[in-house]
Formats: structure tokens, C-alpha cells, sequence
């Protein structure tokens, strides 16, 4: 299999996640998210502990923002584990991104597909600006994850087959 990189994208709660560890089955992956070292940040400076309510999910975009526009810090982030993943054993990279504008230019530095995640069984997230745009994309890929985990898997495996 040759070495790809996805963008993933979608809602909390809607899957992403679950799909990755499903693909991690069948391909090697490396999996990250363009606020990892938000969230860092998030627990230093305002004592975040990992929930993932509407206040916290503000507060990470809020800071992930601050980081954007200072020195482009997520991107840089994303920059240095792509040369990882080249440099490693990994086949198949998913980088977590939300905001449109954030994809489109990481999809400029990197080459990179971009996939939508849905679930119609999950109400959508508005409170923030970065979950409240999830949709307005143009992605190579989208997957409604809207049955079972069986499922889940088995279109997870088609997705991981489908770039041998």
C-alpha cells in the first residue's frame, strides 16, 4: 500500500474515532489531530481536563485560533508529524481538522485526501465556529456512519482496500 494521508472531518460524537481504530485493523496508521497540542496548551494554561462539553470545546477552538493566527502553530504541528509518518512504518495517516479554511491549507502544503464523517443520529455541533462549518467543504470521501459498528468496520476496511 502506498503511504496516504487523509484529512478527516465530522462532528463530535459522529464516529471519527471509531472508523481510524477500524482502519488500524487492517493497515498501519498514524492518527493525530490538529489541536493536540492545543489541548496541551488547554490544560496548562486554563486547567482543561479533557471534557468534551460546549465550554470546552469553545475553549479549544478559541485557542487553536490564538495559535493560527500568532505563527500558524497547528500547521507547523501537522508539518512535523508528516515527516514522521514518512519516515515511518505507518501506511495510512489521519489528521484530524475541523475548521474549512485549516483543511484547504494543509491540503495545499501536504498532499492529502480530505473525508467527511456524518451520523444522522448525532445532533450537530453550532457552538463554535470550528464544528459549526464541519459541512461546508467539498471533501474527496464522505461516509455515513449511521448503522452498526459492524458496519462501521466493514466500510472502514473497504476504505483501507480501496488504496492497495
Amino acid at each position: 500500500m502506498k503511504k496516504q494521508i487523509i484529512i478527516i472531518n465530522g462532528s463530535g460524537g459522529v464516529g471519527k474515532d471509531t472508523f481510524v481504530e477500524y482502519c488500524s485493523k487492517y493497515t498501519k496508521v498514524l492518527n493525530i489531530s490538529s489541536v493536540d497540542k492545543v489541548k496541551e496548551a488547554a490544560t496548562v494554561l486554563a486547567g482543561w481536563n479533557g471534557e468534551k462539553d460546549e465550554k470546552s470545546r469553545k475553549l479549544l477552538s478559541d485557542l487553536k485560533e490564538i495559535g493560527i493566527v500568532y505563527n500558524d502553530a497547528p500547521l507547523k504541528y501537522i508539518c512535523n508529524m508528516v515527516e514522521e509518518f514518512n519516515h515511518s512504518d505507518n501506511e495510512l495517516m489521519f489528521i484530524h481538522i475541523r475548521e474549512c479554511e485549516e483543511i484547504a491549507k494543509c491540503q495545499k502544503v501536504i498532499n492529502a485526501n480530505t473525508l467527511l464523517v456524518t451520523n444522522k443520529n448525532v445532533p450537530e455541533i453550532t457552538s463554535n465556529h470550528s464544528d459549526k462549518e464541519v459541512k461546508d467543504y467539498s471533501y474527496d470521501y464522505y461516509i455515513a456512519n449511521d448503522g452498526t459498528l459492524e458496519e462501521l468496520e466493514q466500510i472502514a476496511k473497504n476504505f483501507v482496500e480501496n488504496f492497495r
